[in-house]
């Protein structure tokens, strides 16, 4: 333990260094086949969870004094149109500031039905971040005290960040494909 000069707890020094492996060991222990897919790109753990159980995971990320989440960095969201049943996904990015550990949580929605739960009540900073994603990607969170656009028009029937239109018109008639490196050759 260590204590400051009032002889208060400060922070335990038990298992001060937390390693991926252990984050990874805790979370199957604790939910088994909900968490999966964990992966590991520079130096920070990523797991999916199971959508349904996503405040669960979540709350004991924060809750147990092991591990100590207790800081969302980030929330945001990916669409992977090629992957049927799972186009959506919500990326939560923790931080435990007292042992400098960050942990990326993923969750897969459907996009037909893009319902995930909420995670303002346990971090307040998702409220906005929830709404920005909703607002650019149509995901539902359930429970959401105050779900609507932010950044754009209300009158808006469709979700800009999706990946649902082409990148370019395919009409146009005043391009030239040989201006940007496709079909032909300046050469000639």
């Amino acid at each position: 333990m260590v204590f400051n000069k009032y002889n208060l707890k400060l922070f335990s020094t038990n298992n001060m260094s937390l390693t991926n492996e252990r984050i990874q060991e805790k979370l199957v222990e604790k939910f088994g086949e909900v968490v999966h897919n964990f992966s590991e790109s520079h130096n920070m753990l990523s797991v999916e969870v199971a959508t349904n159980e996503n405040i669960k995971v979540l709350q004991f990320l924060y809750d147990d004094e092991e591990l100590g989440f207790q800081f969302m960095t980030d929330l945001c969201a990916v669409h992977y149109p090629d992957k049927t049943g799972q186009e959506l996904q919500v990326v939560y990015h923790l931080h435990n500031l007292v042992k400098n550990v960050r942990l990326r949580v993923k969750v897969n929605a459907p996009i037909d039905e893009p319902n995930v739960y909420t995670a303002t009540s346990l971090f307040p900073t998702a409220n906005w971040m929830e709404r920005e994603t909703y607002d650019f990607y149509g995901v539902n969170f359930v429970g959401h005290p105050n779900l609507k656009r932010i950044l754009n028009v209300d009158e808006m029937d469709y979700f800009p960040l999706r990946k649902e239109f082409p990148l370019e018109d395919q009409t146009r008639i005043d391009k030239d494909d040989e201006m940007f490196g496709r079909g032909g050759s300046l050469l000639n």
